[in-house]
């Protein structure tokens, strides 16, 4: 029963996924996510029903629009199977409990700001708030112990990310200041530090590819988001095992 459900879980994923493709993509530029309907960038034309099939619509046309043949950037299958293994991932690890809804929440909002920041490196406003007052809410109803630590979290992910930016002289984005606030609301203060230092090594570690290999400047922007979801995602499944192993390389 437990293994069907976390099935569910996954197709649930793959289908918000999709849907979470079109939110990232046309929230920034301020379109409606209902119209027009889903359709090719490049000839226009509305999709069907096996261009939606979420990643195997993908795979079965090779990566190609039906139409026109024009490419389908690989985001959208990775970003669609992503959220299905990590809603299943949230399922199997947290069971049907009140925090497998916090996990869901911020799950999705960490898979659409990834979106959002790759497609146009920016976190906006229109997405953090509405997930941040969910979060809030259900920090209530799913308090961490003790409770106040998502508020203690959530002043230190902003204030940290805020002086890093000052420091930086701009260095740090708005959107990555506020996200940190969300995310110290979710995790709380120590994991909320140890997202940053994960996120700054993914960050590092990327940043040094994507420069290599396209030649570019170390001054070529590089966004921060995807790099700070996937540590947030890390820390908060198995940040509390990184801290007792840290822990005990001291005793």
């Amino acid at each position: 029963m437990e293994l069907l459900i976390g099935v569910l879980f996954f197709i649930y994923g793959l289908i918000f996924g999709s849907f979470f493709n079109v939110v990232g993509l046309r929230v920034p530029k301020k379109a409606s996510i209902s119209f027009p309907p889903s359709h090719c960038t490049a000839c226009e034309r509305r999709l069907g029903v096996l261009d939606l099939v979420p990643v195997f619509s993908y795979l079965f046309l090779k990566g190609r629009c039906r139409t026109c043949s024009a490419k389908i950037s690989p985001i959208y299958p990775f970003m669609e199977l992503m959220t299905g293994i990590l809603f299943a991932l949230a399922y199997g690890m947290l069971g049907l409990s009140l925090e497998l809804i916090v996990a869901i929440v911020f799950i999705s909002l960490l898979i659409i700001i990834t979106v959002t920041d790759l497609a146009y490196m920016l976190i906006p406003n229109k997405i953090l708030f509405p997930f941040g007052i969910v979060l809030f809410l259900l920090r209530f109803i799913s308090p961490l112990t003790p409770w106040w630590s998502s508020i203690v979290g959530a002043v230190i992910g902003f204030g940290v990310l805020l002086v890093i930016a000052v420091i930086s002289k701009g260095g740090m984005g708005g959107g990555d200041i506020k996200l940190f606030l969300v995310i110290g609301l979710v995790i709380g203060p120590v994991q909320t530090l140890l997202t940053l230092f994960i996120a700054s090594l993914i960050g590092t570690i990327v940043g040094f590819i994507f420069l290599k290999r396209t030649k570019q400047g170390r001054k070529t922007p590089i966004p921060f988001g995807p790099s700070i979801s996937a540590a947030a995602v890390i820390v908060y499944f198995w940040g509390s095992f990184i801290v007792d192993w840290y822990g005990k390389l001291f005793v």
